[in-house]
């Protein structure tokens, strides 16, 4: 890959930022030196390492290589021979335990993650070493004496001899005879002998050895004579015990050195199975999502991909960076972008160049996951100020070699980003080099960007085929641009409007236009005509999103209401024969009561008794005639979704007199329609067919003959209320606050989403919200199936889906909760 142009476009800077979240230095080594691929199945096999690595840090966000350590140099010095310290074994150790349980955990994982459990298989835990270490080396990093016997033993003999020359110099420094002698009654040490201080005008009270003297010669520090010989000894035991460890440490050193290999493997498939870690941490800091990368077709003109959607600058601030849409057309293999200064055009340069090396890097992009990228065998830029005062060179010289460079390597499989191709000259002269060097890039199917500000390079870009215009905005209003990139237009000149909102007086600005062709301002004046309807459009395509999201909303609302008012009255009904089978159980128990008693009565009784079995039998059909009634399937309240325009009720101030075609019913009387065991008011009486009932807040039709006239002073409160009202007057009851039609889990890991979830869920239902839409983004797809798993299992969800295309298709769910009774 061409350096100048990872250099032109950054990328040094975002490798830089992803090695900030390496664990340890030799995955920060990998990172420093990580170059694109211009292979694609190499390209693919690490962004496939990324994804799997995201996935796995979203389900187990405590994975990580944490306590490793680049040993690589310790075991060198091992096998030159060296003894290793002991910090240096319990680096060794900490990272032959981190690369256990690392590959404990991803075997565990199976075929989820292929890539990274062959990566793994080159971790070794190293049982030997570490159980050699652990025995020898405390956490501390000091020698135990559990190394070896004899060292335990030297250290027993040391704290003996500790021990006897401890109570001869404190039985010395304790005498009253010594006491007027003693600059201060202390043990210390100097030279590795323990000694007391005497005042220096005392020497040879205390027969011993002077080893030292404060700094103002006041006091001496003597060994008294009477410890010298255990002074010796325990100098003697102490060497032994250096001699003892120098011992141990090479011994261990030496098993280093024969596990040399696999630890050297172990360090290098640790630092790779950390680069993945890095790459999928720094996609979720950025907000990233992996793009589809694809090959050259060799079946068409010119054969590359290149499909960005809300495509974002990485080093540009999140908050200012504008999101852009690059998409070049399967004819077309270059864009010539034309705007104002400033306006985003090498921006627009830089974003498609960068994104596509980091991709090619296996780095997620901050980009839309439907974007899609040819894998480019190289990426060329000739972007920004290139001139060279060392080498005598003019700005638009040093660019002119730069692109004689660039041309003399590229082919087909090639991107190159040209910044003011030809500028730094004579503009007829630049423009003409210009065009001549786009139609050889063009003839040779180079995927080629370039930003002009040319206008004879809009005209060929509209006249040649396999070229597009493409622009960036200006606000004249505000006198800056927006940085949104516009594909098919050729950016229009702004001169005369910023001259205008500036002040200039308009019988220049007049006389300036006369300077121009007609044909020129024809077109620029077209061009404006033609970014404002566009501006046009896309706020009446925003108008009209939001009122169809709006139109779903009241539909859905409808749709549950409905639903939750046939679920009640099939409650209610279902109350009410569960209570008459009770009541019809009672009632046969009884007439088996009497027939028993009727078997009882004497014979001269007979006729009576005849009569009365007769009157039973009739009692029996009824109540049969009753159960069948009640057996009777009883059709919803609402066949069809009501319009949601609700009619106003019909409340004349004076009843206005009609023919009362039906049983003298008549608009405004209040009647009782059995198949809803509910009292409404007539509102209309059609043509005789069907009368119009007004039930609570809903208007039903009836059969006239079905209905049954109440008057007003039969009608008891209770009764007035009908079920219907009942169950409509749940959704106005008070409910939790709301909490959004919206949850939105993109960026959460698996173990931070599922309470997030939850807890959204059991609030959105009590709130009494119809449906939600829970956007967790396409990604790796971990949320989403950990998300529509537990709506599998919410007893308060009806059903969900994916949601529409236009509303994030698959990267968020509708549901919909059952009713709230």
């Amino acid at each position: 890959m061409d350096k100048r142009a990872t250099e032109k476009l950054e990328l040094d800077k975002i490798l830089r930022q992803l090695s900030g979240y390496a664990a340890f230095s030799a995955s920060k080594t990998l990172l420093d030196h990580l170059q694109p691929t211009g292979e694609l199945n190499e390209a693919r096999r690490r962004l496939q390492e990324t994804n799997e690595a995201r996935r796995l840090l979203e389900e187990h966000s405590t994975v990580s290589v944490g306590g490793a350590h680049d040993v690589r140099p310790h075991v060198d010095r091992a096998e030159r021979g060296i003894a290793l310290a002991a910090d240096q074994l319990l680096d060794i150790k900490s990272t032959l335990q981190s690369a256990g349980r690392l590959r404990k955990t991803i075997g565990k994982l199976g075929d989820d993650y292929p890539l990274l459990v062959e990566m793994s298989l080159g971790l070794d835990e190293g049982r030997p070493i570490v159980d050699a270490v652990t025995r020898i080396v405390s956490d501390q990093g000091q020698i135990l004496d559990s190394a070896s016997p004899k060292l335990a033993q030297i250290r027993r003999d040391l704290q003996v001899a500790h021990s006897r020359l401890q109570s001869k110099l404190q039985a010395i420094v304790g005498s009253s005879e010594n006491a007027p002698y003693l600059q201060e009654s202390l043990i210390t040490q100097r030279g590795g002998r323990y000694v007391i201080p005497i005042k220096a005008d005392a020497k040879g009270r205390i027969k011993g050895i002077v080893h030292d003297q404060s700094s103002s010669g006041a006091t001496l520090f003597i060994e008294p004579i009477a410890t010298v010989e255990i002074n010796n000894e325990i100098r003697e035991l102490e060497l032994g015990e250096q001699n003892e460890i120098m011992r141990i440490l090479h011994e261990i050193s030496a098993q280093v050195a024969d596990y040399a290999d696999p630890i050297r493997w172990t360090v290098e498939s640790l630092a790779d199975l950390d680069v993945a870690f890095t790459k999928a941490k720094f996609a979720g800091v950025m907000n990233a999502d992996a793009p589809t990368l694809v090959d050259f077709d060799p079946e068409r003109y010119p054969g590359s991909t290149l499909r960005l959607y809300n495509a974002r600058h990485p080093l540009i601030d999140p908050g200012k960076v504008v999101p852009i849409d690059v998409v070049l057309s399967e004819d077309t293999s270059m864009l010539v972008i034309t705007g104002p200064n400033t306006g985003g055009k090498t921006v627009s340069l830089k974003t498609v160049g960068l994104l596509t090396l980091m991709a090619q890097c296996g780095l997620h992009i901050p980009a839309a996951s439907e974007s899609v990228l040819t894998v480019f065998d190289a990426v060329y830029a000739d972007i920004g100020d290139e001139q060279s005062i060392e080498q005598s060179l003019s700005t638009f010289s040093a660019h002119l070699t730069h692109i004689v460079d660039i041309l003399e390597v590229v082919d087909e499989r090639s991107l190159v980003l040209l910044d003011e191709l030809g500028a730094g000259t004579d503009p007829a002269e630049g423009a003409a080099l210009a065009r001549s060097i786009l139609n050889d890039l063009l003839q040779r199917g180079v995927t080629t960007f370039v930003a002009t500000h040319y206008p004879e390079l809009k005209l060929y870009a509209h006249s040649t085929p396999g070229v597009s215009n493409a622009s960036v905005e200006f606000d004249v209003e505000t006198l800056s641009p927006t940085y949104r990139l516009i594909i098919g237009l050729p950016g229009r000149s702004n001169a005369f409007a910023i001259a205008t909102r500036l002040g200039l007086p308009g019988f220049i600005i007049d006389e300036a236009r006369g300077y121009v062709g007609a044909d020129d301002l024809h077109a620029d004046d077209l061009l404006d005509e033609i970014h404002q309807t566009r501006e046009e459009i896309r706020q009446t395509r925003s108008r009209l999103e939001a009122a169809e999201k709006e139109t779903l909303v009241l539909r859905d609302d409808l749709r549950e209401r409905i639903a939750r008012i046939n679920e009640e009255r099939r409650v209610i009904i279902d109350e009410a024969r569960q209570s008459a089978d009770e009541e019809i159980a009672a009632i046969r128990d009884e007439l088996g009561v009497l027939r028993r008693q009727l078997r009882t009565i004497p014979p001269t009784f007979k006729e009576q008794t005849d009569a009365t079995v007769e009157e039973l039998r009739a009692v029996e059909a009824e109540i049969a005639a009753v159960e069948e009634l009640i057996a009777a399937p009883v059709e919803p309240v609402i066949e069809h979704e009501p319009a949601i325009e609700r009619q106003p009720v019909i409340e004349p101030e004076t009843p206005v007199e009609v023919e009362e075609p039906f049983d003298g019913l008549k608009i405004g009387d209040n009647v009782f329609v059995p198949s809803l065991n509910s009292v409404g008011e007539i509102v209309s009486l059609g043509d005789g067919s069907e009368a119009e009932v007004q039930v609570g807040q809903f208007r039903v039709r009836a059969d006239p003959a079905d209905l049954e006239f109440r008057s007003r002073r039969s009608i008891k409160k209770a009764g007035r209320e009908s079920s219907y009202e009942s169950a409509y007057a749940d959704v106005s009851r008070p409910s939790p606050e709301s909490p959004g039609l919206e949850l939105h889990l993109r960026g959460y890991t698996l173990d931070e989403a599922l309470p997030v979830l939850e807890e959204y869920l059991d609030q959105a239902y009590l709130s009494g919200l119809p449906w939600v839409r829970i956007i967790h983004g396409k990604g790796s797809g971990v949320i989403r199936r950990m998300v529509h798993q537990t709506l599998r299992n919410s007893p308060l969800v009806k059903e969900f889906k994916n949601a529409p295309a236009n509303q994030g298709g698959d990267g968020a769910t509708i549901v919909h909760f059952v009713p709230l009774v």
